[in-house]
């Protein structure tokens, strides 16, 4: 017969201001194991003094058990002596309050000056974090340059397809929507004036130099820098980047550099592809609702249109694909190991490439406005 394990105990005894609290038996997950509200009583001790003595097999039941004395006692201002531990239950327990202090939201209603200060700190951490990813990434691209037959370019082709040929039709349709939105929109205006035909020239250069590229760098912030960012929070939650990392295979070379070249070549395509879809789409409310001839509404917009407005969107959106990129691939690379972190990732890189498309925008604007582009 085997033998029945001790049950799980914990023992507290109070000398004068310490109470101390004796560990022992075997404690096991699926067992009964004391709670520390009980053990404790309605003592209010200064210091609680936590030892083993007759420990048997223990699991994560115990590290918790040790976790909740330790986080009452920090509650309560009370001192807490863990030396006695074994080794592994102390470092396992600074993990899980290490872990859990992560996750606590911080009240930051007390006061003003620490809630700005915390938010400075942090937007300085995530900006310093960026600009390290950001130089790794380029290190990597330029190691592939000098070394091309290292480079996995059938993953980045793979990845070409399913962020290029994939994302058509979403960014047809957005864009053929924004063309029509926007000659609806001039119409309005312009019909007051008897300057119908000028709607060829508002939806000519808003896609060509703004709604194009920023239309598709959102649409492919959505889609594809989330996506991003869930395949690689995945593989951090499966430990496979750490086993690359173990192979001595930079995580960067193996697994950014091709998702990003890839973005950057496609989103300049999908761009073009959405700007003439847009000027489709006024094309469409200029025939129907304004009688303008499609001959008259290509003639006028071709008068409007030059070669620095078309060279504006494509270099808008070449640097919207690596915002994209880099902040989905960022977030991925960053993912806690569990699910709900890489749902937190999917949506940060979201929100990430989002913001940095329309930072980079604004930036554009005012240099294009002192270069006279």
């Amino acid at each position: 017969m085997s033998e029945v394990p001790t049950p799980a105990r914990a023992e507290a005894v109070l000398e004068g201001d310490c109470l101390t609290v004796t560990l022992g038996g075997a404690w096991h997950l699926t067992r009964a194991q004391p709670a520390w509200a009980r053990v404790r009583g309605e003592r209010r001790p200064r210091t609680v003094r936590l030892r083993a003595a007759d420990l048997e097999r223990w699991d994560s039941s115990l590290v918790r058990f040790v976790h909740e004395v330790e986080r009452w006692c920090r509650e309560a201002g009370v001192a807490c002596a863990t030396e006695a531990l074994p080794d592994p239950v102390r470092r396992l327990a600074a993990q899980l309050a290490a872990a859990r202090q992560a996750h606590v939201a911080v009240d930051h209603g007390g006061n003003v000056l620490t809630a700005i200060g915390l938010a400075a700190t942090g937007v300085w951490r995530q900006t310093r974090e960026f600009a390290d990813f950001v130089g790794e990434c380029t290190l990597s691209a330029a190691g592939a340059i000098r070394r091309p037959r290292r480079f996995r370019w059938r993953d980045c082709l793979a990845e070409m397809q399913q962020c290029g040929a994939m994302a058509v039709p979403i960014v047809g349709l957005t864009s053929f929507l924004v063309g029509l939105t926007l000659a609806y929109t001039g119409a309005i205006i312009l019909r007051q004036f008897g300057g119908d035909i000028w709607v060829a020239d508002i939806v000519g250069l808003s896609m060509f130099r703004e709604m194009g590229a920023v239309m598709t760098g959102i649409v492919l912030a959505g889609r594809t820098g989330a996506a991003f960012a869930a395949e690689l929070g995945n593989m951090k939650t499966g430990e496979e980047i750490d086993a690359l990392e173990t192979l001595g295979i930079p995580a960067v070379d193996f697994l950014v550099l091709p998702r990003l070249l890839a973005l950057t070549l496609m989103m300049p395509l999908l761009a073009v592809y959405a700007n003439c879809l847009g000027i489709l789409g006024g094309m469409l409310v200029a025939s129907t609702v304004l009688d303008i001839p499609a001959s008259a509404y290509w003639v006028e917009m071709q008068t409007i249109i030059g070669l620095s407005d078309i060279s504006a969107g494509v270099i808008k959106s070449l640097t919207f694909g690596v915002l994209v990129a880099v902040a989905g691939c960022l977030r991925g690379l960053q993912c806690e190991r569990s699910a709900a972190g890489v749902g937190r990732a999917a949506t940060s890189a979201v929100v990430t490439g989002i913001l940095l498309i329309i930072v980079a925008d604004a930036v554009f604007a005012v240099l294009f406005h002192v270069l006279g582009i």
